[in-house]
Formats: structure tokens, C-alpha cells, sequence
């Protein structure tokens, strides 16, 4: 599937993921620098690894002990021959710098003075991590083991307040560790110590730039279908799929055949909206197909997400493979491969945390655009965009010239509608109610001048019903929840803090314009622990 040719880039660095709910972090602080960075398991074999030509490679962090009886995860053998006969520098943070110490001799035990949160570190050496000895900084700590004795070759560079090792570095052998997390914003100087040490300990390049990813796509995308090869895109409405669509357009010209599937699940006036954009707007050719009834009675009955999501993909499937047919009937060839607008944040949440043993069963959930295909899929994948964040993605929309109301569209799932009405959507009329709701819910964003603030924002139908009192009568009706976020990428999130009075304005509006609906909550929960989409 066409992606990224990272094997061309000198100065990329690799994340190695141990399981830290931050290792997303360091891909994004990384990338934020211009230098290209990418993440992978950090069980991964070593020809994985060595077939990406790493410059720089990060050890994360993660919930494992390396003295555990549990065999915790760590780097392949050959790992540590590779990196010293190429000449690779390697960084260890929180649990990397501890297997670091331990697969070299050294020793690693339980603290006896655990630290978890802010700590302050005093900076004993300079001249690597640190400009200077006798620096203090605030960092971000979380960890129950700590490092007591050190390989040969290295030297402790800073400590916590509590005279744990902080910092450690064996500048003869390229390899570094930091106890912290440079990488959450709770360590206010943490992104310096990561320029520091690509830009002036490793001699990394900054200069990774979206305009060159729009290149090396395109000339991707070129080399992946045939001169006389035909390619179908699936549109939903959301920037994602306008910028793949866009891109491949700009590659392959009229070989691609867009699709807009109306499956049913899409928000108020979606489908007349959005279509109106694709053509006057992108330019784009574009086939709209109600599928309606053809997803909804698949649907009807299941209330596992999970399910939901598998029945969605396979049905987007179908609909593709028809829609080729039909092509193959007008153009006489077939369409051989179909675009999506997969993200990173995509991979990442459908694939198993390193160590768990798990498969993709066990995974937060799976992305239709990733785990909810099925595998005797007839179409190839085209995903230009499954190694970016979605800012990364509005960064490349604007160079490609996709209008900046498109660009601005929050995230809207796959599934669509379906996540959002918790249970049977077919049950009543969930869907009519909610799409109702957050139609009154966006606009009121917007006319408050607050949706380019938020990451997301969406009404949920929930299958509950309570009492009420309307018009001096007593009501049994459903209850729906308001989520608003705010976030970089997708992959961590904060509620978004709404004033009380645009909250009061709001839950009156709906409970005196949506029949049906009595109750309005909101959802005040960060990711993690939740997720954005409740399903």
C-alpha cells in the first residue's frame, strides 16, 4: 500500500514503543522539529528496524518492570551490535533507559523511594543532554524502578531531588537516557533537551517538510498505479478523505472515481452539504450511493461496537467492490486499488500494546480503516496519509489547496452515526433524535464563535430514559450527552470547559426543540482514561 519512502530519509528517527501512554508524544515533539520520526512496535524484529536506516532511535517509556518474572518486552537480539557498528545514537526515556542498563550489566531495581509527577533534577554534567552542570528543572516523572549501578562507559549527568539517577549518557558509545519524560508538557524544558540532543549531540538535519511528503506521495502513489490503472476513492465527508482524494487526483488526474456512500448514519443535511462542496469547491468527480437501507438492516439488532464496526466496514466493502464492477462495465478495465484517509493515530489505536501478548481483538477499538476490512478484500490500499497526524494533515490540505472550511472540519468516525447512538441505532428514531441534537449543538458552537477552539465536538444518544416535566406534564424520555474536545492529534484529549450559560442555553434549545428528549448531560471526560467517541 503507497506510504511514506521512509528508506529515503537520513535523518530519521525511530521510536521504539515499549507501551507508554506518551510514545505518541515523542513522534509528535519530533516531527514538530522537522525532522521526520515514526513509530513502531519495539518487539519488532531486527530486520524491521534495519530496513528503516534509522539515524536516531528512542527507547520509550512503559508500564513493565525489566526485572520482572514476566519476560517484559525489549529490543531484538543483534540490537545493541547494530546500533554501535552503524554509528546509531540511542536514547532511553523512563523504562528504555532502564533496559538499556540492565542488557548492558548494569542493575535495576525497585525504588525505594518510588516517583510519580513533578520532581525537580539537578544537572551534575554538561556538555550532552545539559548545556551545564548546576542546572535545576521541573520534569515529568513515573516510575517504581530505578537504575543503581551503571554500565561501563557511562556516567549519571543529573539526578532528582530524591538522588535517583535522572540522566545517564555513554557519549563513546552514542547512548543516552533520560528517567523522565521529556516529552509531556509537565517537564517545561523537555523539548529543549530534545533539540539538544538530535540537533547538537546527534547531528540531525531539520528538514522534513509537508511539502516534501506531498512530493514523495504523489511520486509514490505514481510508482504504485499502472499508466492505464483505475482508482476508486471513498469520500466521507471529513478532511481526511478530501485530502487522499486530492492528492491522488493530483497524481493520477481523472483515473480516480470518487464515491460518497449516504450509509444511513451521516449527521443533519450531511449528504447534501457535503456533495455541493465536492463539486463546487474540490472539483472532484464524484458518485453519490444510498446505501441506506442496505447498512441499516445489517445493523439492526447489534449492539456490540465492535460488531458494529466490522458490519460497517465489510458493507463500505461491497458497496466499493459493486461500484467497481459497474466501472469495470463503463471504462472496460477494473478498478484495481481504493484510497483511504487513514491516519497514524488510526494504526496506532487499532494495534496491541508491546508486551500484552494481545491481538488486534483486544486492541481500544478498531478503525473500519484498519481493523474492520475484511481480508479477502478484491481492492488494493492506497493510504497517503497513514503515517501522518491529523494537523499534519490540514498542513498538507493547505498546500494542496483544499478550501480552509474543509480543512477546519472536526473528525467525524468512520462508522458514523452508529458510534454515537449507544446500542441498536435502528431501535425508534435514535438517529433522527440525534442528528437533530447535534445539529443544534454544532451551530450553537459556531455562532459562538468557539469551533475552530475545539478538536471535536458531538452529541450521544443514550438508550436511557427518564423522568421529566414538560408543558405541566410528566415525560419519559431520553437522555443525550454533549462531548467537546480539545487536542493536538487525537491521541490524548482534555474536555472542553464550556461557560455555564452557553451549556444552559444550549440543553434548553435542544429539551424545547427536539421531541423526545428531556434530559441533557455533559461529558467531562479526558482521554485517557476515556476515548473521544464513547464507542
Amino acid at each position: 500500500m503507497a506510504a511514506l519512502n521512509l528508506t529515503n530519509s537520513s535523518n530519521l528517527v525511530l521510536i521504539l514503543d515499549f507501551g507508554s501512554q506518551y510514545t505518541h508524544l515523542i513522534t509528535r515533539r519530533i516531527r514538530s522539529l522537522s525532522v521526520l520520526s515514526l513509530c513502531i512496535s519495539g518487539t519488532s524484529p531486527l530486520s524491521s528496524i534495519t530496513s528503516l536506516n534509522p539515524r536516531v532511535i528512542i527507547l520509550s517509556g512503559g508500564p513493565h518492570s525489566v526485572h520482572s518474572a514476566d519476560s517484559p518486552p525489549t529490543f531484538p537480539d543483534g540490537f545493541l551490535d547494530y546500533v554501535q557498528s552503524n554509528g546509531i545514537h540511542v536514547l532511553g526515556i523512563c523504562y528504555g533507559l532502564q533496559l538499556l542498563v540492565q542488557k548492558l550489566g548494569g542493575a535495576v531495581k525497585v525504588g525505594i523511594a518510588q516517583e510519580y509527577g513533578r520532581m525537580e533534577i539537578s544537572v551534575e554534567r554538561g556538555g550532552g543532554l545539559f548545556e551545564a552542570a548546576g542546572e535545576k528543572q521541573t520534569v515529568w516523572m513515573s516510575h517504581g524502578d530505578e537504575a543503581v549501578y551503571l554500565p561501563d562507559g557511562f556516567h549519571v549527568t543529573a539526578r532528582s531531588q530524591q538522588g535517583s539517577v535522572a540522566a545517564i549518557e555513554s557519549p563513546e558509545r552514542r547512548l543516552y537516557g533520560l528517567q523522565y519524560h521529556p516529552e509531556v508538557t509537565h517537564s517545561p524544558r523537555g523539548m529543549e533537551t530534545l533539540r539538544r540532543f538530535l540537533f547538537i549531540v546527534c547531528g540531525v538535519t531539520g528538514d522534513w517538510k509537508m511539502q516534501d511528503v506531498m512530493e514523495e506521495e504523489i511520486k509514490v502513489i505514481k510508482d504504485m498505479v499502472g499508466p492505464d490503472d483505475h482508482v476508486i476513492c471513498a469520500l466521507s465527508g471529513g478532511v481526511d478523505s478530501a485530502v487522499a482524494a486530492t492528492l491522488v487526483h493530483r497524481a493520477i488526474g481523472d483515473r480516480l472515481h470518487c464515491i460518497f456512500v449516504d450509509n444511513g448514519l451521516l449527521r443533519y443535511k450531511e449528504r447534501e452539504r457535503v456533495m455541493s462542496t465536492f463539486q463546487s469547491d474540490l472539483h472532484l468527480p464524484v458518485t453519490c450511493v444510498d446505501a441506506s437501507d442496505q447498512f441499516l438492516t445489517k445493523l439492526k439488532g447489534v449492539v456490540d461496537p465492535e460488531v458494529k464496526r466490522k458490519i460497517i466496514g465489510k458493507e463500505f466493502i461491497n458497496i466499493f467492490d459493486d461500484f467497481a464492477h459497474k466501472l469495470e462495465q463503463k471504462l472496460g478495465e477494473r478498478p484495481g486499488f481504493l484510497v483511504q484517509g487513514t491516519l497514524y493515530p488510526d494504526v496506532i489505536e487499532s494495534c496491541p500494546p508491546p508486551g500484552s501478548g494481545k491481538t488486534h481483538s483486544h486492541t481500544i477499538k478498531s478503525h473500519h480503516n484498519v481493523g474492520g476490512l475484511p481480508k479477502d478484500m478484491k481492492l488494493k490500499l492506497i493510504e497517503p496519509l497513514k503515517l501522518l497526524f491529523k494537523d499534519e494533515v490540514r498542513q498538507l490540505g493547505r498546500i494542496l489547496n483544499v478550501p480552509e472550511a474543509f480543512v477546519k472540519r472536526h473528525p467525524f468516525p468512520g462508522p458514523g452515526l452508529a458510534v454515537r447512538v449507544l446500542g441498536d441505532v435502528t431501535e425508534g428514531n435514535a438517529l433522527d433524535i440525534l442528528r437533530q441534537v447535534d445539529e443544534i449543538f454544532i451551530q450553537s458552537i459556531k455562532d459562538a464563535g468557539l469551533y475552530d477552539s475545539i478538536w471535536q465536538a458531538f452529541a450521544v444518544f443514550l438508550p436511557v430514559r427518564t423522568v421529566g416535566v414538560q408543558g405541566d406534564q410528566r415525560t419519559h424520555s431520553y437522555v443525550v450527552a454533549l462531548r467537546a474536545v480539545t487536542s493536538e492529534d487525537g491521541m490524548t484529549a482534555d474536555w472542553y470547559y464550556f461557560e455555564h450559560k452557553f451549556l444552559d442555553d444550549v440543553a434548553r434549545k435542544i429539551c424545547n426543540s427536539v421531541r423526545g428528549v428531556n434530559r441533557v448531560v455533559q461529558d467531562i471526560t479526558s482521554k485517557p482514561p476515556s476515548t473521544i467517541e464513547w464507542e
